[in-house]
């Protein structure tokens, strides 16, 4: 019999009603319904107007006040006809969540009466407080005043929750001194920076129109489901996002079931619910299946644009999380909320293009005579190479340490996996003797009842943590919690980057009479034999390949935060963000001061709350197990039985261990934040976390031992099986 909260959690689940399955209208009719579209825009504003919007978005530029106002009233007057009284400046602060204010469209007249308003102005700035967000130093209290300003590119939407319906409109966020306090602003200087380098080369390989050039990004986001009658008796899970403790059930993900199974109905009830408005906002969720760990699922959408690819991920996990309350249960998006069994990332699909050249990232049938393709390629080969520390950095956070490098996510030392095909191009080019493309074979299945079909010309290699898959390139490496736009920054600007150099080779040697051609190959040539090391094929989880990266290759092995975020600093990196016009050595610095310090506070929390569980739920359960046993003994022996007293002796042993490792949890956890930011990671990096693994294996050990009826926390099994 389980423990009584434990068995009042069953119970509750199992008396649980479902819900019914949301009744969807046709998509045409949902489509973006609670999104300001363009063509929302067009109806309502004036031709004028209109199209000054519309040449801001497609060319960038200033937009007038009496446009702004036009459009801040159209704006209101849809939102109001649809229920809001409130609109927010939606921004995404460096904490990789949401922040919102809401201010209500009301303006009190002098007659006592009030109106809606909502002016040009109000829509294209608020001011929130800078100090009171992770900001690096940038901001304090008595210095204290930032300003959101509207993201004319991403559009506006209702936000309906069960308290009412607000429209949100996506901001940047920045410092009363100018420096970027959030996620959105870099990601749209690195676009423009890409943008550039990307024109200048197509123009140098004679394309004469040239529209922007845009990247593109498709995540597809990982999460676990547990019941919340379960979570709520789960201090961990409720405050660190992820179990302390655990022993492992008997089943877990060993029989490779899960993956693609039948989807549980009360959870494909769940994602429905959870498409159906996400439609509605305009984002195109188009897979969903069960992930490898029980428990786990993923959904994924169309590729965007990737500034609003972002903003459309953040609304994905909002409304996963806010939804899963409704259905009773508790969505996690820790990268590793269980030990033992998978955890989860959010894949990053990339890829970079215009509507005039199309995807250049596309090798088309022939990759070995696309010169456009190659070079475009090249560029990320050599900045993957040159910056893989830094796109390590970009994805190092507490709870992705406990992902990477697991035999179930790329290792921590970023290379890249072209395929087959590729890398042969790519090598012939380094030889000097282009030969062609091989090309796929046709697969047949034996069974004349089913087709034929081509094979893709290379294979998938899911070690990677950066892998071309077709006609874009996967970043397997960025956590599930995380927001896509770190990363996104980061290979936006190394793309740019190796862009620019690029270029400058290619006028070098054009400026010297060589054929474009032949100062493509040459520079195809140069990359491969200059940053060639980050290519590789086989087997990332390998402890050869570990061994030949670092020994031979000269790749770095950054395995934890505390080891990949000091990158942040690196001399070569500020220099390529301040070259790009991306990031100012002052937002870079605040950058690592913030994410060192959000590391070092989960650690912490963490330890606290292992402490909270050991003292008040499983040191009591051990105790009063410990005095069952020893009673029981006593009247064995009374009778004239010889009990075996090993199982006593043992869980004693356990006790008095787990005892030793708190009192020197509770000693080093004072010890944490004497002396820098820097000094306080490494000490939750290489102190803490070793200690608190030593206390989980204590822990795990007499959950083993100890009575199912005493044992106060919901069980592995209980959690991934029971639903």
């Amino acid at each position: 019999m389980p423990h009584p909260s434990r068995l009042a959690a069953l119970q509750a689940i199992q008396q649980r009603k479902p819900m019914a399955c949301v009744t969807t209208p046709s998509l045409e009719e949902i489509w973006a319904s609670d999104v300001f579209t363009l063509a929302r825009m067009k109806n309502a504003l004036p031709k004028e107007a209109f199209k000054g919007v519309r040449r801001v978005i497609r060319d960038g530029g200033k937009l007038n006040l009496e446009v702004a106002d036009a459009v801040a009233q159209a704006m209101r007057d849809w939102a109001v006809n649809n229920g809001a009284h409130y609109y927010a400046h939606v921004f995404y602060p460096l904490t990789n969540s949401t922040a919102e204010k809401h201010d209500g469209f009301i303006s009190p007249q002098k007659d006592g009466q009030a109106i809606h308003e909502f002016t040009g102005k109000l829509l294209i700035q608020g001011e929130p407080d800078g100090s009171s967000f992770p900001n690096g130093g940038i901001r304090s209290t008595f210095e204290a005043r930032g300003y959101t300003a509207w993201d004319i590119t991403s559009p506006a939407y209702l936000m309906r929750t069960p308290n009412g319906i607000t429209l949100c409109i996506p901001t940047v966020f920045v410092s009363w001194t100018g420096e970027a306090l959030d996620k959105k602003t870099p990601l749209l200087r690195s676009n423009a920076a890409m943008d550039r380098q990307a024109q200048r080369l197509l123009r140098l390989l004679g394309n004469k129109d040239v529209a922007a050039v845009n990247s593109s990004c498709g995540a597809e986001q990982e999460y676990f489901l547990i019941d919340s009658q379960f979570a709520t008796l789960r201090p961990d899970l409720l405050l660190a996002g992820r179990t302390l403790f655990g022993a492992p059930s008997p089943k877990g993900q060993q029989f490779d079931d899960h993956y693609f199974g039948a989807i549980p109905e009360r959870v494909q009830v769940y994602m429905q619910d959870v498409e159906h408005q996400l439609y509605r906002l305009g984002i195109p969720a188009k897979t969903r299946h069960n992930e490898v760990a029980p428990g786990q699922f993923e959904i994924a959408p169309v590729h965007e644009a990737a500034n609003v690819a972002t903003d459309h991920q953040q609304m994905i996990m909002t409304v996963l999380r806010s939804t899963a309350k409704r259905h009773g249960f508790m969505c996690l998006m820790h990268e590793k909320p269980f030990a033992g069994i998978n955890g989860s990332g959010k894949h990053v699909n990339w890829s970079v293009g215009n509507s005039t050249q199309g995807n250049l990232l596309d090798p088309g049938s022939t990759p070995h005579d696309n010169l456009q393709f190659l070079l475009f390629c090249a560029a990320v080969i050599r900045g993957v190479h040159c910056y893989g520390p830094l796109l390590r950095a970009v994805v190092a956070t507490a709870g992705n340490d406990h992902r990477l490098g697991a035999n179930e996510a790329p290792p921590a030392i970023i290379s890249m996996y072209l395929g087959k095909q590729l890398e042969e191009v790519f090598q012939q080019f380094q030889r000097g003797e282009v030969t062609g493309s091989s090309t796929g074979d046709l697969m047949r299945l034996g069974v004349d009842s089913l087709p034929e079909f081509k094979k893709d010309a290379g294979d998938r290699n899911r070690t990677s943590p950066f892998a071309f898959t077709g006609n874009r390139f996967e970043f397997r490496a960025v956590g599930s919690g995380q927001s896509v736009a770190g990363p996104l920054v980061a290979m936006n600007t190394v793309l740019a980057d190796s862009l620019e150099w690029i270029s400058d080779q290619i006028e070098t040697h054009l400026a010297s009479g060589q054929s474009l051609e032949q100062c493509a190959a040459d520079v195809l040539k140069q990359v491969m034999d200059q940053h060639g090391a980050a290519v590789f094929g086989g087997d990332g989880y390998s402890d050869a390949w570990h061994q030949e990266a670092t020994e031979q290759r000269g790749l770095e092995n950054l395995r934890n935060t505390a080891n990949a975020l000091p990158v942040l600093r690196r001399g070569d990196v500020k220099e390529l963000f301040q070259r790009q016009a991306v990031i100012s050595p002052v937002e870079l610095e605040s950058r690592y001061e913030v994410y060192s310090e959000q590391y070092t506070l989960a650690v912490e929390v963490e330890a606290k709350v292992a402490l909270n569980i050991v003292r008040t739920q499983i040191s009591p359960a051990v105790q009063k197990h410990l005095g069952s046993l020893a009673r029981s003994i006593s009247q064995q022996q009374a009778v004239g039985l010889n009990p075996d007293q090993r199982t006593l002796q043992y869980a004693a042993e356990l006790q008095q261990r787990m005892q030793d490792q708190i009192n020197a949890l509770d000693d080093e956890l004072h010890q944490l934040h004497h002396g820098d930011t820097t000094a306080s990671m490494n000490h939750a990096a290489n102190v803490l976390l070793p200690r608190l693994l030593q206390l989980r294996d204590v822990v795990d050990g007499l959950e083993g031992l100890v009575d199912d009826d005493r044992w106060p926390l919901p069980s592995y099994r209980e959690m991934l099986f029971v639903s």
